[in-house]
């Protein structure tokens, strides 16, 4: 019992610390607004779609192509209209109503982004990533990451293969993805919650309250409750005398 004691109360001072983590961190994921988590505010509305009447035939879109094309679909990008046609070797944007390929490079990523942005600030900065961070680890890559000089440091991912906009992040996110971190205690890819060393913390957490109930049973004695069973027992006793 003595060994039981004290594993449990260095155990307790142990794990104590991180579910005051877990408490913390879940406390404050609860209280960021998660409209301002999400970026949906810093997007605009998408327009209605109006096709253009001088849309290609299909027969020239392939053609354009130059290879078998596997799914075709029209949508908007920009201020235009593509046919994004998925072929063998990837994925290809051609112009509605010129047919020319439209590549998504720095300089139409970053428009892309200023016409999805719903606030004035301009463009800070635009690069490429290729491998996934902390930031891009759910967007489809390769894709632009262009930041804008708000005050909350808004960043849009856009997709090098169909111009889209694949992820929205801000300061706000990268703080609740601080705490996200602390709570699922993956402090490298923030993304896995069901790693060794939360199972080994939850392995613990249990042991804590099996030994803690075996601690309670054991260190009470009747005494301890005589002022809520004596008068019980009394109580009884004058029912079996009448």
């Amino acid at each position: 019992m003595f060994m039981i004691r004290t594993l449990h109360k260095w155990f307790g001072l142990i794990l104590g610390l991180q579910m005051l983590l877990w408490s913390v961190s879940g406390a404050m994921m609860a209280l960021l607004d998660h409209h301002k988590v999400s970026g949906e505010g810093s997007i605009r509305e998408v327009a209605p779609v109006v096709l253009p009447l001088d849309t290609l035939p299909l027969a020239q879109v392939v053609q354009a192509v130059g290879e078998p094309v596997l799914k075709l679909r029209l949508k908007p990008l920009g201020q235009g209209q593509v046919y994004e046609a998925t072929t063998a070797s990837g994925v290809k944007l051609v112009d509605a109503t010129t047919g020319a390929l439209v590549p998504i490079d720095a300089k139409k990523a970053g428009a892309l982004a200023a016409a999805a942005f719903a606030g004035s600030e301009g463009v800070a900065s635009i690069r490429k990533v290729e491998t996934a961070d902390v930031e891009s680890r759910d967007a489809e890559l390769p894709a632009w990451r262009v930041e804008f000089e708000d005050e909350d440091r808004t960043t849009l991912f856009m997709s090098e293969a169909t111009g889209e906009m694949v992820s929205v992040r801000n300061d706000t996110w990268r703080l609740w993805d601080i705490f996200w971190m602390i709570h699922i205690m993956d402090y490298t890819d923030r993304a896995n919650f069901n790693h060794p060393l939360i199972i080994t913390v939850a392995t613990g957490v249990f042991w804590l309250a099996l030994s803690g109930g075996i601690l309670l049973f054991r260190s009470f004695r009747r005494q301890d409750f005589a002022y809520i069973v004596d008068p019980i027992e009394r109580l009884r006793e004058k029912r079996s005398k009448a």
